[in-house]
This record gives structure tokens, sequence and C-alpha cells, in this order.
């Protein structure tokens, strides 16, 4: 179920949602779904028998979780808040996070409505970014990180920060789909900055995993 104004699952979620069942937690590990809409993410762990916090900054959001992880009979621990906010002190085995990431043309514009849900910033790395940043220390030794966003976010940018952070970051899934209508609607401006080759119809998922070692 998705109330009207909440993302729904679509490619990114289940690609995943496919690294996820690949890295199997195993029962009782402590997971947390950062951004997590519907909460598809966060009942695919807790289904695993994971521990399951999901974060999402939208009441609507809250509101959707909360009802599909009734219908559903699992237990997620939900909270509403920014990014790690709600969480802030608290160590995590896996960390799931599918952020906004699609690149928008006004760089000044605070995303409202639906468009929070994939608005990011001129180049698409408005959270990602923050979350590269703030993820490493949640991470308890030996614990992931598994994001999912663009190639046109940039991806290399995810692992250099990442790695810096001293995490072993690699991508580890990539799959190409047809432009959505978000896409579509700015494909001139993304050809302009060179992040649409001419020609091209088609946009790549990649999912970065990425462990603390110690």
């Amino acid at each position: 179920m998705v109330l009207p104004g909440v993302y729904a699952p679509q490619d990114d979620t289940e690609l995943l949602a496919e690294a996820l069942r690949e890295e199997a937690p195993p029962a009782g590990a402590h997971v947390l779904d950062l951004g997590t809409g519907s909460g598809a993410l966060a009942l695919e762990a807790a289904r695993q028998g994971a521990e399951v916090t999901a974060v999402d900054v939208s009441r609507l959001a809250v509101w959707t979780v909360r009802v599909n992880a009734w219908l559903a009979r699992l237990p997620v621990r939900i909270r509403r808040g920014n990014l790690f906010g709600p969480v802030r002190g608290r160590r995590y085995d896996l960390i799931l996070a599918n952020p906004p990431y699609v690149p928008a043309p006004d760089a000044g514009h605070v995303p409202r409505g639906r468009s929070r849900a994939w608005d990011a910033g001129w180049d698409g790395r408005l959270l990602l970014d923050r979350i590269c940043r703030d993820a490493p220390a949640l991470l308890r030794p030996g614990g992931v990180l598994l994001t999912v966003h663009s190639a046109l976010s940039d991806p290399c940018r995810t692992l250099e920060l990442l790695r810096a952070a001293g995490l072993k970051a690699a991508v580890v899934r990539r799959r190409w789909i047809a432009l959505g209508p978000v896409l579509r609607s700015r494909e001139d401006w993304l050809r302009r900055r060179g992040l649409l080759a001419p020609g091209e119809e088609r946009e790549e998922l990649v999912v970065v995993r990425a462990e603390r070692i110690r």
C-alpha cells in the first residue's frame, strides 16, 4: 500500500532488494532503512529476521510504513526525521539507502511534495554526500552500507567518499532502465550538461556496497 505522495517501489527499489537478499543479514541483525518511503526494503529485511528501524522525513511515508508493517505482521521501528537525526548515536550491521538522486535544474530549489522523493540538487548529490559522510560512524565493525542511485549522480564520487572514510567500497549491481517521466521532462537540460549522450534513451542504476572493516 502506498499513500499518494509517497515514493512507490520501482526499479531502484528492486535492485537494492536484490543486493539485500544477497547480503542475507543474519537473524537479529540491526538494520537501518534510510528514506524508507513505502517501507518495501524495511519489510524485506524484517522478513529475513532482522531488527529493522525505518526512517523517513515524510509524515505520509511514516504512516504508509506503519500500515504496511501492520498488514504484513512484521515488527519495524518507524521514526520520522531527516536522515540520521532520529538514530544518532546508534550502530547498525546494515544500512540501506535509496535517497533522492535525480539532478535538478534549479540548484536553489527546495524540493516539496512528491519531488522531495527524487530531486537532489544540481548534481544529484544533495543527500548522497551526507550519507557518505555520516553513515560510516553508524556502522558496527563489519557493518555494510548498501545504497542505490543513478549513474547520472556520479558513482565514482560515492566510492571516493566512502573509501576516504575507511570503508571498502565497490559497485556490486548495475541495471539499465528506460528514462522515466522525470528524466524525460528535463532531458534537454541533461544533454546540454553532458549527463545524457545524444540519442541515449536509458539510465543506468548502480548499487554501491561499502563495508566497515574495523
